[in-house]
């Protein structure tokens, strides 16, 4: 391949992605999917619910950025920001209050300059309630649409909890079905759409409109080829878009088994146009004034062969210590059949074969190709010269990787739930920040954040601690109080109820406003005896945010065994729905103070079935008791109270722990 003529190219914007999704200012270079925009609007526009879905790499994302939001007109429908199921955050995940992570990552989406904090206590459909009512230039209500991506995410990464996904779809059918001029568009890879199958009839009655996106055919290709580089200084060579466009056909049906449709796949056309236009140029005075992209045969396979390596190796140094011999091999062996043909592989025979986040990995980096057929989970590779170790043995992986190489893929880790490899990454990014406070500050945090999900409290206040210290040499005050706030929370789930009031009134001297660094310190107060002050600073930021559930549901459970059950309920029915098992309790006994036993009772037992070794909720459980006249268990509930750690029973409440130990 040659590129000759001027040298325009510098001056103009990348036209091609890559590997990575187009995005909303990238709709001028955005081709080949005018159709697919045209229906999914409509669609979306129409419909409650719609469900895109299609294979792994295929552009889900990129038809959305830069194909189907910037063609909605302003004036016409209300748009929020596309949403994501999950999302990296930089915020230290122990200076957040109980929250649904999901829930979060869709909020932070929609509101990217909002406090982690604020939202962390928010639920989907109070969201909306406090969303002004868009109107058009008429003065007529405009429908909302809502789009949320890669929603396989809530199936496949790890550490997600069933009750979490099965919470944050119940949050969204709420929505839907209170407020009718919500449509919304859920985008998914086609793998996992038998999972989302079962959400479907509660979100939209079972009446989802399905949309699926395919590769590009060869009309689309040429524009995608040819277009983005019109008006800028370049140009194709004569013949060369359609040779390019052929040759990816081919490359793609050599590695489709099933070759149920014939076409482009979108992500190989992206890397090969993109080395192309990365070509360096050569001056010639035929083509004076312009740059000419010639093509020469197999170029496509070259490059392909190229980056297909380079992404093996880069997974390898990821993930197997460089050993990249070994990923190939089970490559080879996973996706080669007996008689040394490719195959397509099963779900549940490629988690037998390695880690389910490793495929994950593969299919997220377009090396292997998810889909479904006929109802199965399928994988197949994504380019046939994977399984030839001649093709990808190029080059070598090994590299000093940067700070921002070993936090990004610490995070990732993180996100995923695979806890060794973040902290192995993590404290690469620890090395690698050498003497820069505000790198070595991020990267002890994440730490931090490793540790706290590994439930090491000791070792994430280490971390928190060094990264607050850096980050205050650094000059980034900001940046401290999240961590103190973190430490104060950890410190209160330790036993030290009295370190914590100090560092959380650490927190609130840098960030005054913050009212759930204030939510914190009520409970630090409570739990180490000052239930009264607790209340007061519940109360003043109430008074400051009448409607912040976390606020809410925290004053409403020290109302209960305050014994001031009216206002307790008061609290606690204004943050419903009641997920956490101490708001479930404290419900019950304020139901049991106001006379309602059976349905205290009923709560009751929901309670203790996720009480473990939690001290206040077993002596709450043993009030209800009381009250219902059953002081056997009342008894047997108070003494497991006592001897509670996770957490202890505050002191203020071991004397009536002790009074109902009395009465045996």
């Amino acid at each position: 391949m040659v590129t000759s003529g001027m040298n325009a190219r510098q001056a103009a914007s990348e036209p091609y992605k890559g590997i990575g999704a187009f995005d909303v200012q990238d709709r001028h270079v955005f081709f080949g999917r005018c159709k697919e925009s045209r229906a999914l609007t409509e669609l979306w526009r129409t419909q409650r619910l719609t469900v895109l879905y299609g294979a792994s790499g295929i552009g889900k994302t990129s038809l959305l950025r830069a194909g189907v939001i910037p063609g909605l007109s302003p004036n016409k429908t209300d748009v929020l920001p596309l949403g994501r199921v999950s999302y990296a955050s930089r915020f230290p995940r122990a200076a957040l209050p109980p929250h649904n992570p999901h829930t979060l990552a869709l909020l932070m989406s929609w509101s990217p300059t909002a406090t982690p904090t604020r939202m962390a206590g928010m639920t989907i459909p109070a969201f909306f309630r406090g969303r002004m009512d868009r109107r058009n230039a008429c003065g007529h209500p405009m429908s909302t649409l809502i789009a949320i991506d890669q929603v396989e995410e809530l199936f496949t990464h790890g550490g997600h909890i069933l009750e979490q996904r099965d919470w944050f779809f119940e949050q969204l059918a709420e929505a839907l079905h209170t407020y009718s001029g919500l449509r919304l568009l859920l985008s998914i890879r086609a793998d996992c759409l038998i999972d989302l199958q079962r959400y479907e009839r509660d979100l939209a009655g079972g009446d989802a409109e399905h949309f699926r996106l395919d590769v590009l055919s060869y009309e689309g290709a040429l524009a995608a080829t040819r277009k983005p580089v019109e008006g800028i200084g370049r140009a194709f060579a004569d013949g060369a878009v359609d040779r390019v466009v052929n040759d990816l056909i081919k490359i793609r049906a050599r590695s489709d088994i099933v070759q149920d449709i014939e076409g482009v796949e979108p992500t190989q056309l992206q890397v090969v146009c993109q080395a192309l236009w990365n070509t360096p140029p050569v001056r010639t005075a035929e083509f004076a004034g312009t740059e000419v992209i010639q093509y020469a045969d197999g170029a496509a396979d070259e490059i392909l062969c190229e980056h297909y390596g380079r992404a093996l190796r880069e997974i390898a140094a990821e993930r197997f210590e460089d050993n990249d011999s070994g990923l190939r091999t089970w490559l080879r062996h996973t996706f080669t059949g007996r008689t040394r043909g490719r195959r397509l592989v099963r779900h549940d025979s490629a988690r037998a074969a390695t880690s389910g986040r490793t495929m994950t990995v593969l299919v997220k980096r377009h090396l292997v190709r998810a889909d479904q057929r006929m109802g199965k989970r399928l994988y197949e590779l994504a380019y046939d010269r994977l399984i030839e170790p001649a093709g990808w043995a190029r080059g070598s992986s090994r590299r000093r990787q940067s700070f921002d190489d070993c936090l990004r893929r610490a995070e990732g880790a993180l996100l995923a739930g695979e806890l060794t490899l973040a902290a192995r990454h993590g404290e690469r990014a620890l090395i690698g920040a050498e003497n820069d406070c505000f790198e070595r500050a991020n990267a002890a945090s994440l730490l931090g954040d490793v540790a706290h999900a590994r439930g090491q409290l000791r070792q994430a206040i280490s971390h928190y601690t060094s990264a607050a210290q850096d980050f205050e040499t650094a000059g980034a005050v900001s940046a401290v109080g999240p961590l103190l706030t973190a430490i104060g929370r950890l410190r209160l789930a330790q036993g030290r109820p009295s370190e914590a009031v100090r560092e959380l009134r650490g927190a609130m001297v840098r960030a005054p406003t913050d009212l759930a660094i204030q939510t914190g310190l009520a409970w630090a107060l409570w739990h180490s005896g000052h239930p009264a002050a607790a209340v007061g600073v519940l109360d003043s930021v109430l008074v400051r945010d009448s409607t912040n559930a976390d606020a809410l549901l925290s004053r409403g459970q020290i109302l209960a065994g305050l014994d001031r059950a009216e206002d307790a309920l008061l609290d606690l029915d204004l943050a419903t729905p009641l997920r956490r098992p101490f708001a479930k309790i404290a419900h019950a006994l304020a139901l049991a103070r106001t006379g309602k036993m059976e349905m205290a009772l009923k709560e009751k037992d929901e309670a203790l079935t996720q009480a473990g070794a939690h001290g206040p909720l077993l002596l709450y459980a043993a009030r209800v008791e009381e009250l219902a006249g059953r002081m056997a268990p009342a008894v047997a509930l108070a003494r497991r109270a006592i001897s509670a750690t996770a957490p202890a029973l505050p002191r203020h409440l071991h004397q009536d722990a002790r009074r109902l130990l009395d009465t045996e």
